[in-house]
């Protein structure tokens, strides 16, 4: 039983279709990427599976059972969102942000558990610092040890290493990784075709809000994909640390 999955799913925003009959699925103890160009539906994808997002058909299901059937405390318990806005209302410390990941722990509980998530991501020297006092790249750790915080069966990640170094970009994955090593399924969607090819057990490429790949990173990233969505001549090497993506953009004709 997947932990969370889209089957045959469709969506509008606006009138404008964002997904068009999509059927996706993330398992306990892997890490799915979700690849695709700006627009192409991912962060749509994402949105419905938590019920964020109303559908036009299909259903949305967290360990099998649909989303919309769901108490919002069920669908706590069963999953953790880490969205892409990482805009936070209030300076609260590090440790209270993060300690919001365990909401039914006690209060000790809750913040010995967000201090060791903070520990994790390699922040703990700022767990009683405001978060508007902290960089971009130091409030982006919080929100990730804050969904660490969460034991919830799967985990779903929008964008979380955009606009991060790329010490930190590493750290994420890694640490992503460890959680689906651990048990818990993981969806994270990437713009980074590369890292999506080292980090993830598989690769789902949407376009166009449709899913047009869906499979190991080898065979979902080959270079006919990488022509046809991402419109780039492309071939993948090995490297030291796993695969590299050499690449260029197709070429474009000249206008007349």
């Amino acid at each position: 039983m997947s932990a969370a999955g889209l089957e045959t799913v469709s969506a509008t925003i606006g009138g404008r279709p964002v997904l068009k009959t999509v059927s996706l699925a993330v398992a306990p103890g892997e890490i799915v990427a979700l690849c695709g160009p700006n627009g192409a539906g991912k962060s749509s994808a994402i949105r419905a599976m938590l019920g964020l997002l109303p559908l036009t058909e299909g259903r949305a299901t967290l360990a099998g059972e649909d989303v919309a059937e769901l108490t919002p405390r069920v669908r706590a318990e069963r999953v953790a969102y880490l969205p892409q806005e990482r805009r936070i209302a209030w300076n609260l410390p590090a440790v209270e942000v993060a300690a919001l990941g365990a909401p039914w722990l006690t209060g000790e509980a809750a913040t010995a558990r967000a201090r060791a998530a903070l520990t994790e991501v390699d922040i703990a020297h700022l767990g009683d610092r405001g978060v508007s006092e902290m960089s971009g790249g130091e409030r982006a750790r919080v929100l990730l040890a804050r969904l660490l915080t969460t034991h919830a069966r799967a985990l779903l990640a929008d964008e979380p290493i955009a606009g991060l170094d790329p010490d930190a970009q590493l750290m994420v994955l890694e640490r992503l990784t460890a959680r689906a090593r651990g048990g818990q399924a993981v969806l994270v969607s990437l713009h980074d075709l590369a890292l999506a090819a080292r980090f993830a057990d598989r690769v789902v490429v949407l376009d166009g809000g449709e899913v047009v790949e869906d499979g190991v990173p080898g065979h979902a990233l080959r270079p006919e994909v990488l022509r046809r969505v991402f419109g780039l001549n492309a071939v993948w090497v090995d490297g030291p640390d796993g695969p590299l993506l050499a690449a260029r953009r197709h070429a474009v004709p000249d206008r007349p």
